[in-house]
């Protein structure tokens, strides 16, 4: 019989991906503190939140988050062009998760064993800017099935974060 595994007693290897997520204008307390998890379970390096009245703290994302919000690095910006440039600048891949008349399957998109990445998830009802789509090299969307064409921007985000690592974790 089988047992459950706690926090203490996992088999999990620590790693860390060069990868930062850039929020579109995420506002919801609830997705904010999910994407924290998703990014302390995934390995990201940071986070920044980009757009104007953005609460990244509050009672409602510290129960979702769980305390991964004192673990991750995060930053909060209002220009999110100017952050996206910086990071360009950089050597950083920037990429959009949308759905767009040119997107590619995330799980189709192979980034190299050192590429540095930008991830850019969007607003929870009007996704990535245009303008931001403008600066990505690849817009990036997940295969859906059924009959709704969009997903939770916190659940997108563990998608793709599980494909992205996966391919990175082949290529070591």
């Amino acid at each position: 019989m089988s047992e459950q595994l706690h926090h203490h007693n996992n088999r999990f290897l620590k790693n860390q991906f060069p990868i930062t997520l850039v929020c579109d204008r995420v506002n919801s307390p609830a997705n904010i503190g999910s994407i924290f998890r998703i990014a302390d379970s995934f390995g990201i390096e940071q986070i920044y939140f980009c757009g104007k009245d953005i609460t990244v703290i509050s009672k409602r994302m510290q129960r979702t988050a769980r305390a991964t919000h004192e673990m991750i690095p995060h930053h909060q910006t209002e220009d999110i062009i100017d952050t996206l440039q910086q990071f360009k600048s950089e050597g950083y891949t920037i990429l959009a998760l949308e759905i767009t008349d040119t997107s590619i399957p995330v799980a189709e998109y192979k980034p190299s064993s050192q590429e540095k990445i930008v991830l850019v998830i969007g607003e929870e009802n009007f996704g990535v800017a245009n303008e931001v789509l403008a600066l990505a090299k690849h817009s990036l969307h997940i295969n859906m099935y059924g009959n709704n064409s969009s997903m939770n921007v916190a659940t997108a985000t563990g998608i793709a974060l599980y494909e992205i690592t996966k391919q990175m974790n082949s290529k070591k």
